[in-house]
C-alpha cells in the first residue's frame, strides 16, 4: 500500500495517525500528495521514441501557515514518503524520470490557508529512479536498500551529503564517498577518500572495475550492481 492508499484509509477511518499532528493546519498530507500526483500527470510529455516522461522536480507552494505546519513536523519523513509514492506512482502509469525526484516546500504569499500550488520542472541529472528501463552496460542500474536507479549519466557520485547525485541517509557514509564512472571498457567504483572505506564482495577497494550482480558496501548500506536485466 503506498502512502497515498495509507493517508486515503487513514482518512476515511478519521485517523490519519502519524500526520493528524503533523499538520494543524487545513492542508493534510494527503492533499499534498494528490495535488504533486495531479500535476505530474498534467506536465506528463510523450516522446517519439513511445516513453513518456513527467517532471521530476517538485516545489510545493503553501500559505504561511501550513508552511510553517510542515516545518515544525518531520518535514524530512514526510518528503521521503512522497519521493516513494512518486516512484511507485511513476512505474504504474508507465512514466519515465530523467533525473532524481525532488520534493521542496515554499511559502507563497497569494495562497490562502489550505491550498496547494504545485511547480515542476522536468531536470536531467546523473541518476534517475526505475520506473520503466532495464539494465544495460551503457545504463546500468544500481539498488540501494530497495530503491533502484538508473545511471543516466557517465559519472554518479553517491554520498550522505547533499552535493551527491544520490543521497544516501546513513551516518557511516561520508558526504562524498564513491563515484562510479562509465567507461568504454565497464563501470569503475572509486572510493573518494571516505572514512569507512567502501567494499565489493567485502573487500577494500580504492578502485576496481565492477562486475554484473556484484554487491558494494558503504557504511551500512548496500548496494547492488547490475548491467543485464536477465541477472537481475
Amino acid at each position: 500500500m503506498g502512502v497515498f492508499d495509507r493517508f486515503e484509509k487513514a482518512v476515511e477511518q478519521g485517523v490519519n495517525a502519524p500526520f493528524s499532528k503533523m499538520f494543524k493546519s487545513r492542508v493534510k498530507a494527503v492533499d499534498i500528495a494528490s495535488a504533486i500526483r495531479e500535476s505530474m500527470e498534467d506536465h506528463a510529455a510523450s516522446l517519439s521514441n513511445g516513453r513518456t516522461v513527467v517532471p521530476n522536480e517538485y516545489e510545493v507552494c503553501l500559505a504561511q501557515a501550513d508552511l510553517d505546519a510542515v516545518q515544525n513536523s518531520n518535514s524530512q519523513i514526510l518528503g521521503q514518503e512522497l519521493e516513494y509514492e512518486v516512484t511507485r506512482h511513476a512505474k504504474e502509469q508507465n512514466f519515465s524520470f530523467v533525473g532524481p525526484i525532488v520534493i521542496r516546500f515554499s511559502v507563497d504569499a497569494a495562497q490562502t490557508t489550505g491550498t496547494i500550488n504545485v511547480h515542476t520542472l522536468t531536470k536531467r541529472g546523473p541518476a534517475a529512479p526505475v520506473t520503466t528501463a532495464q539494465a544495460s552496460p551503457q545504463h546500468p542500474i544500481i539498488s540501494i536498500e530497495g530503491r533502484e536507479w538508473l545511471l543516466t549519466e557517465p559519472v554518479t557520485v553517491i554520498g550522505r551529503g547533499s552535493e551527491a547525485d544520490i543521497v544516501i541517509h546513513d551516518s557511516g557514509v561520508s558526504r562524498r564517498h564513491l563515484e562510479l564512472r562509465i567507461t568504454p571498457t565497464g563501470v569503475i567504483a572509486t572510493d573518494l577518500g571516505s572514512t569507512n572505506g567502501t567494499y565489493i564482495e567485502g573487500h577494500r577497494i580504492d578502485a576496481a572495475t565492477l562486475l554484473d550482480g556484484n554487491e558494494l558496501t558503504i557504511g551500512r548500506t548496500h548496494i547492488l550492481f547490475w548491467t543485464s536485466s536477465e541477472d537481475k
